[in-house]
């Protein structure tokens, strides 16, 4: 039932468009394996084998510190609404960091963000979709507000001594590549 494709067509597009939340997929070579939701408006494709998504602070920085060590990264989407379809996208990522080269450009493309910590920048070299039966259907009610309500009270001072302490490492030590500030 699965479908391999070189790139993102016009159709996917639309799709992960349509889609309120996606997952994130990284390991490192040793440790554990990470899978994370992401919502709000924070992914755009940039061509058929190009995607970029915003990451916010959070309680963890696994993708960051995975990607050091090897960039493998997948997402995948699921319609919890309409016609059933799981599409994955499969690729090496780098992740970017305010200051640094690209970022200005790329956090350009999403609404503002309290509390930005990374942009991943993913090459996809392999597209799948699957069937999606076994997915549950979901009413999409709307993106929570918590996470900005969050960043700013604890503002921006308070947000970089949150990264210092608790996202410079993964949770297998690993480091992140976040900037100290």
């Amino acid at each position: 039932m699965a479908t391999q494709y070189d790139e993102i067509s016009d159709r996917l597009r639309e799709f992960i468009a349509q889609q309120h939340m996606f997952f994130v997929g990284t390991a490192a070579r040793d440790g554990r394996v990470n899978v994370s939701p992401k919502g709000l408006d924070s992914l755009r494709v940039l061509g058929p084998n190009r995607v970029v998504w915003l990451n916010g602070t959070g309680s963890g920085n696994e993708s960051a510190a995975h990607l050091l060590d090897t960039p493998r990264m997948t997402l995948m989407f699921c319609a919890f609404e309409g016609k059933p379809l799981i599409l994955r996208l499969y690729g090496t990522a780098r992740t970017i960091h305010e200051g640094e080269p690209g970022w200005d450009e790329l956090i350009a493309l999403f609404p503002p963000m309290r509390g930005a910590r990374n942009i991943f920048d993913v090459e996809v070299d392999l597209v799948q979709t699957s069937c999606g039966f076994g997915v549950p259907l979901f009413d999409y009610a709307e993106q929570r507000t918590l996470m900005d309500s969050w960043a700013m009270n604890r503002g921006p001072e308070g947000l970089q001594s949150y990264q210092r302490e608790r996202n410079a490492v993964s949770i297998d030590g690993f480091p992140t590549g976040l900037p100290v500030r």
